[in-house]
Parts: structure tokens; C-alpha cells; sequence
């Protein structure tokens, strides 16, 4: 966008050349930039028609475009003032701000949809609301697959997916978290499955910062995934022992309905 301000056109791009692309750059102090992406650039533009006539034309539409973007751009900028100013008047909403991953745009979404938790007796039912219980998919004599519901508010599901996902990224527990559910021995979970398990994970968190006034517990969380981890391992270990118990005695029943057949024959 820095460059477009500088030079509409091909051949203007050509004659700042990698240089002062890069010198573009470094003034407005972009990181991830440098020399290497400029030449590249310059490269590329050097390989493009440019077309010639109509460049006055191509300049003055630029130029509204440019406008445009800036007026869209400040219009978003006071949007996002009005929200924070908005959002602080709930107290516990700077709670939820200050959990790891988590942006204005999620806390103002969930806010917006949900309105008052306190309406609501359990995080199950908001759940619920944004469709992303679970439901078996039957009919008849036919056993489909569970999934979510999908019913009810679609705004609600789509902020708590789309913010599951750099709160996995960025949070170290639910990072943790999503690790476990994906590579798990027993039952793993898929990708797409494991950032709805964490969706639904964040409303009970939201859920208990919001009615108790509490701050977010990291070690709660861990705490959450060592229960998973031992409940899982033992479970494991009990049906394996249920399975050895089963084997042995079934070995039995056949022994002694062998040696039965056997005394009779005598």
C-alpha cells in the first residue's frame, strides 16, 4: 500500500527501483521487509506490460481508490474506538481481554450475542444457542455420525471458532490443550473437531469469568488436561484388565466344557 501511495504504475515502480522501495519501507519502520522482498518486487514489475495510454485516467482512479480506502479504514478505526468504550463499561469484559489470544473483536462478538450470561443457568445452553451441542445424526434402523447441531445463531459459532483458532496458536494451555486432543491413544481427535472442542471450552470459561467475577485460571486448565490424561490412562488400563479377566475365563468355560464331553464319552 506504501509502494501503490508512491508509484501507480509499472514504470514509476521501475524507476524507485529495490532501493527506494526498500527506503518506502524502512521510513515507515514495516517489519518482515527488506531488501530481499523489494527485489522481488522489482522483479516482478519489471515483467508486466505497463500498459501506456491511459495513465492520466489510471492516476486519478487510484487516487479515489486510495481515498476510499482511507475514509473505509477511518470509519473502521472509530467503530473499533466506539466498541472498546462500549466493551469497558462491563467490568469483567478487561477479564476476558487479558486472556492470552484473546481480542476485542471476540469479547465484543460474544457480548453482543449472548447479552446477559447470567440468564443463562449453565455454559451447556449457551452451547446450545450457538449450535454447536452435539446431535446424532439417525434415522431409522440407521446409526449416522454425531456432530454439532449447527442450529440457532451462526454469528456466535463462527466468532468462537474463528477465535479458537489463534488462541490455539498464541495460549500456551489451550495450545496444550489441543495437543492432547489431537494425539491422544484413545479416540484423537481431528483438527476441525479439537477447535470445536476448545470453542466450547472458551464459553465455559467466558461463562465463569462473567457470572462469578473471577480472573482466568491458566493452571485450571492444566489441572482440566492432567484429569483428561489420567482419566483416559486408567480407563484404558481397566478395559484392558476387563479384556484379560474375559479371555481367561472364556479359556476356562472351554476347558472344562472339553473335559464334560470328554467324561461323558467314557
Amino acid at each position: 500500500m506504501l509502494v501503490l501511495r508512491k508509484a501507480y504504475l509499472p514504470e514509476e515502480v521501475i524507476t524507485l527501483g529495490a532501493e527506494g522501495i526498500n527506503q518506502i519501507w524502512r521510513d515507515a519502520k514495516l517489519r518482515a521487509v527488506g531488501i530481499k522482498r523489494a527485489t522481488t518486487l522489482y522483479e516482478t514489475v519489471k515483467q508486466s506490460i505497463g500498459l501506456k495510454k491511459g495513465t492520466a485516467a489510471v492516476r486519478y482512479e487510484m487516487n479515489l481508490l486510495l481515498q476510499d480506502y482511507d475514509y473505509k479504514k477511518a470509519q473502521l478505526d472509530s467503530i473499533m474506538k466506539e466498541i472498546e468504550r462500549l466493551c469497558k463499561l462491563i467490568p469483567e469484559s478487561e477479564q476476558l481481554l487479558a486472556i492470552q489470544g484473546i481480542g476485542l473483536i471476540t469479547v465484543a462478538g460474544f457480548l453482543a450475542e449472548v447479552g446477559d450470561v447470567r440468564r443463562f443457568e449453565s455454559p451447556r445452553q449457551i452451547q446450545k444457542l450457538d449450535g454447536l451441542s452435539l446431535r446424532e445424526n439417525s434415522s431409522g434402523k440407521h446409526k449416522g455420525q454425531t456432530t454439532i447441531s449447527k442450529r440457532s445463531r451462526s454469528k456466535l459459532r463462527a466468532i468462537l471458532f474463528n477465535a479458537a483458532i489463534p488462541l490455539i496458536a498464541t495460549n500456551p494451555e489451550f495450545r496444550k490443550l489441543h495437543r492432547y486432543y489431537t494425539t491422544r491413544e484413545s479416540n484423537p481427535l481431528k483438527k476441525t473437531q479439537s477447535v470445536i472442542v476448545i470453542s466450547c471450552k472458551l464459553i465455559r470459561v467466558f461463562y465463569a469469568v462473567l457470572t462469578k467475577g473471577v480472573a482466568y485460571d491458566p493452571q485450571k486448565i492444566m489441572s482440566e488436561l492432567l484429569y483428561l490424561c489420567l482419566y483416559y490412562y486408567y480407563r484404558q488400563k481397566f478395559r484392558d484388565l476387563i479384556d484379560n479377566y474375559l479371555r481367561v475365563e472364556l479359556v476356562k468355560s472351554s476347558e472344562n466344557r472339553g473335559d464334560k464331553q470328554a467324561s461323558k464319552k467314557r
